[in-house]
């Protein structure tokens, strides 16, 4: 089957994240299914609802496997289930309104409570009720709780029981200002906590049914939890602390009670899983603490429940599915079987057969510049790396053979068909033969300010829907200074400026030092430290030099000094930030600059820092900036914008750059990308994303056109189609299909192009790739 891992990853630790799965979580989920026999697609569901449509309407599955917990509000958790049925999507785990009513404490009680389920008493505390004495006539102790929070979020051994009403009104007031949306201020009762885990359909390991009469086979043994007694605190709580900064000094273990305990936890467990109608996967937490009744051993007061818990390795599920001799794959495997039983899909589970795909299979269109300079150097054996002021500075900006070879493949592996189409003054004729349905398009063009913009501009012309920013965007993000025009129109702060043309204006009064740069270049070309320079007279010469090196105006803008961040984005009106990676200057000197050389090399000048240490409030004013950034320059699908943040906290933006090198694990936006649980084939498919949807919005919006422009692009490419549907060979077919597509017209370097439309595009690609060695670490423009 193929199966969509819909998640939220865990990435700095804070507690808002605390409900998130850690990526050894979801590599360890995405590992089983995989095992199972499934093909499996992560998609981490944080940023725009826009984004996780677009990526799910690509990819098809016949099934979701949900851990997603959703990002704000009281109904979070229901969103994506919501979404997943709205799309007709089948998926694991319970449906929108079980899980709205699971996150809500006091509606749980409520609820269960006309099923004969005990719990602690308890009162909903929000500003409202405070005001109408929700504090009045509390029987102390109490514990008080976010109402809608799970992971243990806000709960503290320290100070979360409250034992007199002082100690009660200060600790409310200090979590309503964090938790809004209300608290639950429950009778405290002393135990120990015990989790019982609901499974639907987990055997023993051999298939026998499990003891227990009436009591559902899914239901498993209860677990308790044992705190280590040298861990201070008055109050035996599984509090946030031991869950996320102390796991250690906490065991999980079968609980160790009597058999009628073990029996009534399982029994109420079974009817709490039937009366909230809860699917495939759940979790019941319970206080057990010995009877004041003569006629029984232990009483067992019901918590909450959680109907969408862990799947962490080493969770209570686990603990208790070890007692059936059911291993973490088993787990999954039977919240799959469940989940397709529902949904009848226990034929496709079950069938042997290839199954037959559902998605489409595009012909993408594969637009790059190649780096030749660097390969050259590399097979006569030098590093392939040359500082700034080297001959291949002019090519700085293109891609290795390398990389277009690993983005192809990416793509590839989406079951699509790549056409390589380098950006040479061939491309329209190259274009307009390949009879491609989208275009990926990293090319970054040849010469002039708007090089950026030609491919995007043939595109448009041709009514073929492209990947990435529009010309208009491309165009204006590659010069610096309108650039900061439009960011000072829309309020966003960037350092002050001035465009020169010849070193000989008039120059503003700057506060120096200042950074003279070249206008309309990426990957920091012609930027050293040499570019800071503290006076007029040197501001002056270091942007003649400039103007005469690159043929075009410098930029003169006054230096910020701070810390410097590059912040990835993906999607398009709401686009997702990525965690913010700090340039971190190791023995910095006075002004320290993210160079050229700095950007080509393995320097030990600077390290990276991923996510970044910033406070949360920073954090806010990162994102801010850099989602008003993007909009400002109306970018879509992938940017990636350089910031410093002054001793003062304000956020300059440097510049913003809507084409980012995508080098596997060397580009800025794949290092990024990773830290945020996106493999590199996903980092593809999410750029991609956002073209699919174009191109199947234009299909539905002019049906008869599409229709008729098929047999127009079959006779136009004669037969290009031919080598390109041949199967593909090599490993995974990555490599051999971009060689069906290429290989039967690559050229050698410098051979002049075939006249043959079915050869355009591809000339050189295979011929250049396969020669090269084993390079070092390589760059197109991080």
């Amino acid at each position: 089957m193929r199966i969509a891992l819909t998640h939220n990853l865990k990435i700095t630790g804070s507690a808002e994240e605390a409900e998130f799965d850690s990526p050894e979580t979801i590599a360890a989920i995405a590992g089983a299914l995989e095992r199972a026999g499934h093909e499996v697609e992560r998609i981490e569901v944080s940023g725009p609802a826009s984004r996780v449509l677009a990526r799910l309407e690509a990819l098809q599955p016949d099934l979701i496997f949900n851990t997603a917990e959703g990002h704000k509000g009281k109904t979070r958790e229901a969103f994506y289930p919501s979404l997943f049925d709205e799309l007709g999507i089948p998926y694991t785990g319970s449906d929108a309104y079980a899980l709205n009513v699971a996150l809500d404490k006091s509606l749980t009680k409520r609820v269960l409570a006309s099923y004969g389920v005990a719990t602690p008493r308890a009162r909903l505390v929000n500003r409202t009720t405070l005001e109408s004495g929700a504090l009045d006539d509390v029987s102390f102790p109490v514990i008080v709780k976010p109402n809608f929070e799970g992971s243990s979020k806000g709960i503290y051994r320290e100070w979360s029981v409250c034992e007199d009403a002082y100690h009660l009104a200060e600790v409310v007031e200090r979590q309503l200002a964090r938790f809004e949306a209300g608290l639950l201020v429950e009778h405290y009762v002393a135990g120990i906590d015990v989790a019982c885990s609901f499974v639907d359909g987990l055997k023993e390991a051999g298939g026998a049914r499990p003891n227990g009469a009436g009591v559902p086979e899914g239901v498993l043994t209860p677990v308790e939890f044992v705190i280590d007694p040298q861990v201070p605190g008055s109050y035996n709580i599984y509090d946030f602390n031991l869950k996320h900064a102390k796991p250690e000094h906490v065991t999980r273990r079968p609980a160790q009670l009597p058999p009628q305990t073990i029996e009534r936890i399982r029994s109420l467990t079974a009817r709490v899983v039937r009366a909230l109608d809860l699917k495939d996967h759940a979790r019941c937490e319970f206080r057990v603490t010995p009877s004041s009744s003569r006629n029984q051993g232990h009483d067992v007061h019901f918590l909450e429940v959680d109907g969408l818990p862990t799947l962490q390795p080493g969770a209570s599920v686990f603990v208790a599915a070890a007692q059936r001799g059911v291993d973490f794959d088993g787990v999954i495997r039977a919240i799959v079987r469940s989940a397709c039983k529902r949904r009848g899909l226990l034929p496709l589970l079950e069938s042997n057969a290839p199954r037959r795909a559902k998605r489409t299979s595009l012909r993408v269109g594969f637009t790059y510049n190649m780096k030749r300079g660097e390969a050259a150097a590399a097979e006569g054996g030098s590093t392939g790396k040359p500082g700034a002021g080297a001959v291949y500075d002019s090519e700085a900006e293109f891609d290795s053979p390398r990389t277009i070879q690993a983005i192809a493949s990416a793509i590839e592996s989406y079951g699509h068909t790549v056409v390589p189409l380098e950006a040479t003054p061939d491309l329209p004729r190259a274009l307009t033969a390949a009879g491609v349905d989208v275009v990926f398009n990293i090319a970054e063009g040849l010469r002039g300010r708007g090089r950026e913009a030609q491919v995007p501009a043939l595109c448009e012309l041709l009514g073929i829907p492209y990947s990435g920013s529009d010309a208009t965007t491309l165009s204006l993000a590659l010069d610096k200074g309108l650039t900061k025009q439009i960011l000072r129109a829309a309020g966003i702060e960037t350092a002050e400026w001035q465009v020169v043309t010849t070193g000989r204006e008039k120059l503003k009064p700057f506060r120096y030092p200042v950074i003279v740069k070249p206008n309309a270049e990426g990957t920091s070309k012609g930027i050293t430290s040499a570019s800071v320079v503290k006076d007029e007279a040197a501001a002056r010469a270091a942007a003649k030099q400039l103007v005469d090196r690159y043929h075009q105006p410098a930029l003169i803008e006054e230096y910020i000094a701070g810390r410097e961040f590059t912040v990835g984005l993906l999607g398009e009106r709401r686009p997702k930030v990525l965690p913010p990676m700090e340039v971190v200057f190791v023995d910095p000197p006075t002004y320290p600059v993210y160079g050229y050389e700095e950007k080509q090399t393995d320097t030990p000048r600077v390290r990276f820092q991923c996510p970044a240490q910033v406070t949360p409030s920073e954090l806010r004013r990162i994102e801010k900036v850099v989602r008003d950034t993007f909009a400002a320059l109306a970018c879509r699908d992938v940017a990636r914008v350089d910031l410093r943040m002054a001793k003062d906290g304000r956020v300059y933006v440097i510049e913003i750059n809507p084409l980012p090198g995508l080098t596997p694990d060397f580009s800025d936006l794949c290092v990024i990308a990773k830290v945020a649980g996106m493999d590199y084939r996903s980092l593809i498919g999410e750029i991609m994303a956002g073209c699919l949807k174009r191109h199947r919005e234009a299909r539905a919006a002019s049906p008869q056109s599409a229709l008729a422009a098929a047999p127009a692009a079959g006779a136009s490419a004669g037969s290009a189609a031919a080598p390109a549907a041949a199967p593909p060979t090599g490993a995974a077919g990555s490599a051999g299909a971009a060689g069906a597509t290429g290989a039967t017209g690559a050229a050698e370097p410098g051979s002049q192009p075939s006249p043959d439309p079915t050869l355009a595009g591809s000339v050189s690609l295979a011929a250049e790739l396969a020669p090269l060695p084993p390079a070092s670490r390589e760059v197109a423009g991080p």
